[in-house]
């Protein structure tokens, strides 16, 4: 009982440490992430004296938490941001990953002296970017949605194609012919197993009766783990498994959504810092000296020549600006994933992979700094900052199973064209109706006179039957103001 004792000391107080460095590091104008590995390099062996090396539960543990970190990317990511920036999404996830591997293992043979097969592995190692240094950095640099959906697809969907090519640059196997094949099966597969549970998920989700609102969350992130192990066990690619559905599931009409994408994003926070305090507890201060040479050479490639062809080669098809494409380079954010792809190989027994790993973690650590605090400055370097851009309006539901009926929360966000309709203008079809409004944390019952304004929150209740019809026409007036139907509006 003392051991447990210790065990739930420590890790809350980990986890209070955690919680204040985001607060620190956003006076500091750093990522917290760097702040997470200070805190796992300050409890192990070279500090505090937490002695932990193994390589194979880093592993393990360290891919539970980016499974987790992917359903918390793809439950927030919204359809209506990405869908704009899908193609060249997809292609910042697959070209660019195939270009940016070749590029790095051509360069690091000749610059340090590896064989073929090895500066391949590292170049597969440093092509991903990391879902979590992009969810929590990039959605506050205040840049267009179309770049910020392709990021975060990129982000979301690269650890895909790059594990499967780790894996079979850490083999012992000849690489064959069929190893092209058999990506693309893995990625297709993935891709179709996500869609098909997230959409079974969602359809599930909208008829059950669970009876409590804290279990919808449950099942939801369920759902998303469950597609990664059918994904895993069809040997498909359960990383794309997971993200895919839980993007279905995110962008689905689910009951108490509000609360799950809370839950989502705490249970996404927890994964974070566990994973990044792991990974600083598991690192080695005395070897990482001799890994700083090594580690400025990769990066000086990866971020001046390997990253910029990728994204030029990627954004080629859709005439990408150039000043986007730059930062689109530039946001190629290195964080946890190179670093536990990296322990793949150290756990096979392939040569030199130690030496990868400290490498890795250097560089995770000066990119982090020289790239995650200079995103705001580039962004606004650039002109790509958007400022005064509306949001999508928030719309939750509950389900009211007895009375067959449904509760609609709706939240009018900052720059909707809700703002300035009077309710008699709303147009509600026949079975909803607004029963109240929340105003500066003050409620009352709205009359047909009652005009909407930013920051208002409604409560609709609606009939089963006209439930889709009555969220379609808010989203139609969020987009297209009062006259929104004769304009043919339509939601997104």
């Amino acid at each position: 009982m003392g051991d447990v004792s210790v065990i739930l000391g420590i890790g809350a107080a980990v986890l209070m440490a955690a919680v204040v460095a985001v607060r620190v590091s956003t006076r500091l104008g750093l990522p917290s992430l760097l702040l997470y590995l200070g805190i796992g390099v300050l409890l192990g062996e070279s500090v505090l004296g937490i002695q932990f090396s193994d390589a194979d539960l880093t592993r393990s543990l360290g891919t539970i938490a980016l499974v987790l970190i992917l359903v918390e990317g793809g439950l927030t990511t919204r359809w209506s941001a990405v869908k704009p920036a899908l193609g060249l999404g997809i292609g910042l996830s697959t070209v660019s990953v195939g270009i940016s591997i070749g590029v790095t293992g051509v360069a690091l043979h000749h610059l340090l002296g590896l064989d073929w097969r090895t500066a391949l592995l590292w170049g597969a190692v440093l092509s991903s970017t990391d879902a979590a240094a992009v969810f929590s950095v990039l959605r506050g640099v205040g840049v267009g949605k179309r770049l910020i959906g392709a990021l975060e697809l990129e982000s979301g969907i690269n650890d895909a194609p790059v594990y499967i090519a780790v894996v079979l640059l850490a083999s012992t196997d000849a690489i064959t012919w069929t190893a092209p094949l058999l990506m693309v099966y893995e990625l297709l597969a993935g891709a179709a197993i996500g869609i098909g549970l997230g959409w079974l998920g969602a359809l599930g989700l909208r008829r059950a009766a669970l009876p409590a609102t804290g279990l919808y969350p449950l099942a939801t992130v369920a759902v998303c783990l469950l597609a990664y192990t059918v994904g895993d066990f069809a040997h498909a690619s359960g990383f794309l498994a997971v993200y895919t559905g839980a993007v279905v599931l995110g962008n689905a009409r689910l009951p108490h959504r509000s609360d799950t994408l809370s839950f989502a994003e705490g249970l996404g926070w927890v994964a974070q810092i566990g994973l990044f305090v792991l990974l600083g507890l598991y690192s080695s201060p005395s070897r990482l000296v001799d890994a700083v040479v090594p580690a400025l050479v990769a990066g000086a490639v990866l971020v001046l020549l390997a990253r910029p062809l990728s994204v030029a080669a990627a954004a080629l098809p859709f005439r990408v600006p150039w000043r986007e494409q730059v930062f689109v380079s530039w946001s190629g954010l290195r964080g946890a994933v190179p670093i536990v792809f990296a322990l793949l190989p150290l756990v096979q027994g392939v040569e030199g992979a130690l030496v990868l790993v400290d490498v890795v973690f250097v560089l995770v650590v000066i990119l982090t700094i020289v790239q995650g605090s200079t995103l705001p400055w580039m962004a606004r370097k650039l002109g790509l900052v958007k400022t005064g851009e509306a949001e999508e309006v928030q719309v939750d539901s509950s389900a009211l199973d007895e009375l067959g009926a449904e509760l609609l929360q709706v939240r009018i966000q900052t720059g909707s064209k809700l703002h300035g309709v009077y309710l008699s203008e709303l147009r509600l079809p026949p079975g909803a109706m607004v029963s109240l409004v929340v105003r500066a944390e003050e409620g009352f019952t709205p009359q047909a006179t009652t005009r909407l304004q930013e920051g208002d929150q409604l409560l609709v209740v609606s009939t089963d039957a006209a439930r889709d019809a009555a969220e379609t026409r808010i989203r139609e007036v969020d987009k297209g103001g009062r006259y929104a139907r004769w304009k043919g509006s339509a939601p997104t």
